[in-house]
């Protein structure tokens, strides 16, 4: 009893002994936060999807130092390189990977990529976006660097603490990574926009540097190879950045039948998008689908034509501003998220509208 009662002692005398360096030690740990957002650029440009990313990462600590990872050859990566060096204040380095290997981002090539930057660099995070580019790369680099990722992050909390919808995004999980590092996660671009500040250019630039390929591994080279890009030319917003998009669904019947959205779009400047169910009976290519197995959108207006609402598509639009739905099924599941809705033949209102909107200046 007397042996128990001393040890009781102890361990109240060490817990009030080393409880008040608790919050020292979480700042100095602070400090030592470095993140790696792997970027994907077009045309010289940075994607929008990847300065959400970089956003993401500022997220995590003011006291961030954060690197960006780009990777492609010939001049748009130099382009690339000086928007990124100079888009954000927290970024302290641009990292860039000159090779032709990284002019398409297959999934053994890049992820190669990210685990030798790591390796270099002991990043305690590395972000990427949740969207085609970073599905494909962050899994089997978080498997190079045997660490589980954290994916479709819509809030971080804290270094190690986040928040991500599941069950279609009819629910919010907040998850605290315990694993050892890096945290590695993919981020909803919606959930995480330039702020004013941070979009204004930096007065100083931060440095370029190459990254040393001399000791790439080369061992997956060959075990796939890209073959080619069919998307769209098109002049109409981005889908996954647009502030307006016009989606059609099942009740467009046909191809020749999102023509008539498309002339919608032209007059509101808007993106257009689709439903699976449109997509997989071939109205639309697949690079148009918002759901939960396409893209995640938010605008700032979301205008459904013909769209049932099925739990996977709400998923991918749920975030939107505001939603305005046209079906002529008055008990479709979309009125339930509708801010306005039209229980009306869509063949009747979207002439209407083209023909009383204004021509986009």
């Amino acid at each position: 009893m007397a042996a128990l009662a001393m040890l009781r002692t102890l361990r109240n005398r060490s817990f009030t002994s080393f409880s008040p360096l608790r919050l020292p030690i979480r700042s100095a740990l602070s400090r030592f936060i470095s993140t790696l957002v792997v970027a994907e650029h077009d045309g010289g440009s940075i994607k929008p999807s990847s300065l959400s990313a970089v956003e993401a990462a500022a997220a995590i600590s003011r006291e961030n130092s954060i690197s960006v990872l780009l990777g492609g050859s010939g001049p748009d990566i130099g382009k690339a390189a000086l928007q990124a060096a100079s888009s954000h204040p927290l970024i302290s380095q641009v990292l860039v990977a000159d090779a032709d290997i990284f002019l398409h981002p297959l999934a053994e090539t890049w992820a190669e990529l990210v685990h030798l930057v790591q390796q270099k660099g002991g990043y305690s995070h590395i972000i990427t976006a949740s969207n085609s580019f970073g599905k494909n790369i962050l899994p089997r680099a978080a498997a190079l660097l045997d660490v589980s990722p954290v994916t479709d992050i819509t809030e971080i909390s804290e270094p190690h603490l986040f928040v991500r919808p599941i069950y279609a995004g009819n629910a919010l999980c907040t998850v605290r990574y315990v694993g050892k590092d890096p945290c590695m996660m993919t981020i909803r671009s919606p959930s995480f926009p330039m702020h004013s500040e941070s979009a204004e250019p930096k007065s100083e630039a931060a440095p370029i540097s190459q990254v040393d390929l001399s000791t790439f591994n080369e061992e997956f080279f060959g075990k796939s190879r890209w073959l080619k890009l069919a998307s769209q030319d098109t002049e109409r917003p981005d889908l996954g950045n647009a502030r307006v998009v016009v989606t059609g669904g099942r009740g467009l019947k046909s191809a020749e039948n999102f023509k008539l959205l498309e002339k919608l779009a032209e007059k509101l400047g808007a993106a257009v998008g689709a439903t699976r169910a449109a997509v997989d009976a071939g109205f639309v290519p697949n690079d148009l689908q918002v759901g939960q197995t396409g893209k995640i959108v938010a605008p700032e207006l979301y205008m459904a034509f013909g769209v049932s609402g099925a739990i996977q598509h709400l998923a991918g639009m749920r975030d939107s501003k505001v939603i305005v739905a046209i079906n002529k099924d008055a008990d479709a599941p979309i009125f339930q998220v509708a801010d306005y809705g039209l229980v009306a033949d869509l063949f009747d209102v979207i002439p209407e509208l083209i023909e009383k909107l204004p021509e986009k200046k």
